[in-house]
């Protein structure tokens, strides 16, 4: 039962379907119910499945790493910011069960080899940068790119644009 319930607590709506930016898609159990019960139901579901698919920042709260659910959405809407604005970046709003979208750079996909992988720009609980970057890639996924936070992203910005 708790496998079912965790399923439905993670649901997004249809309509995250057409988000631009992370906000849009906070409409599921998770982003809405009282933090401690989200916490409660994720650490009982997760006993039984230690790959339980979850939202980065729920990932970081429950290990104790990050402060709450509001500085999660915080540092997604940062983001956001940042990079909407910017020729060139999406927001692709239907990442794995759970999780909040990432960004990508359109024009990364076309390279010296034809159609790519664009260059992506994902939130992680890999580290505390919270912030990882996957170079425009054909076949095989690279390892990510720790990035040091939006200061981080903010400074790295044009090297990551660059990558063809």
């Amino acid at each position: 039962m708790l496998g079912l319930e965790w399923s439905q607590a993670i649901e997004l709506p249809r309509v995250a379907d057409s988000a631009t930016r992370p906000a849009e898609i906070r409409r599921a159990w998770v982003h809405r119910a009282p933090e401690d019960h989200v916490i409660a139901l994720f650490l009982a579901s997760s006993q039984t499945n230690d790959s339980l698919p979850a939202p980065w920042w729920l990932r970081a709260v429950a290990t104790g790493r990050l402060n709450s659910r509001a500085d999660g959405f915080r540092i997604e809407d940062r983001i956001s910011q940042l990079l909407e604005p910017r020729p060139g970046w999406e927001y692709v709003p239907w990442a794995a069960d759970g999780e909040s979208g990432y960004w990508e750079f359109m024009p990364s996909e076309r390279g010296p080899s034809g159609h790519r992988i664009p260059t992506t720009v994902l939130n992680t609980d890999r580290h505390d940068g919270w912030i990882d970057l996957l170079p425009a890639h054909s076949g095989t996924t690279p390892t990510p790119i720790a990035v040091a936070g939006l200061a981080g992203l903010r400074s790295r910005l044009g090297e990551f644009e660059a990558i063809r």
